[in-house]
């Protein structure tokens, strides 16, 4: 089973989303801002991507500095971030493909072939 947290606005989360059907992948499409990913799933994703959830949140969205993120990103606790991003879904570094126990941002959309390699 494949899942990708898709955003169709994001030229890259469309490039991956092809790139993926190309390849014969038809993943189970999230649109992440429709149906964001509670904390449980954002907990899986950064255990399957071995990662912090730091390194998820988009720094350059307009709830970052509206949240004064940009100031106590370092003094948050992973679970703080977490429920952060599960409230604020843009924060959410896109697009995230997630193939059986791997997972892998496609920024550039070439990252996720090498989770589709058994």
């Amino acid at each position: 089973m494949t899942v990708i947290y898709h955003n169709p606005r994001c030229s890259k989360s469309r490039a991956t989303l092809a790139l993926l059907r190309e390849r014969g992948v038809e993943p189970q499409v999230v649109r992440y801002l429709d149906t964001p990913p509670d904390a449980a799933a954002l907990r899986a994703i950064t255990v399957k991507l071995n990662c912090s959830i730091r390194d998820l949140i988009r720094s350059g969205e307009d709830v970052y500095r509206a949240l004064g993120l940009g100031g106590k990103i370092k003094t948050l606790s992973e679970s703080a971030l977490i429920d952060i991003v599960a409230a604020h879904p843009k924060l959410l570094q896109r697009p995230i493909v997630i193939h059986g126990k791997r997972a892998a941002i496609g920024r550039p959309p070439e990252n996720v072939l090498s989770i589709l390699q058994p």
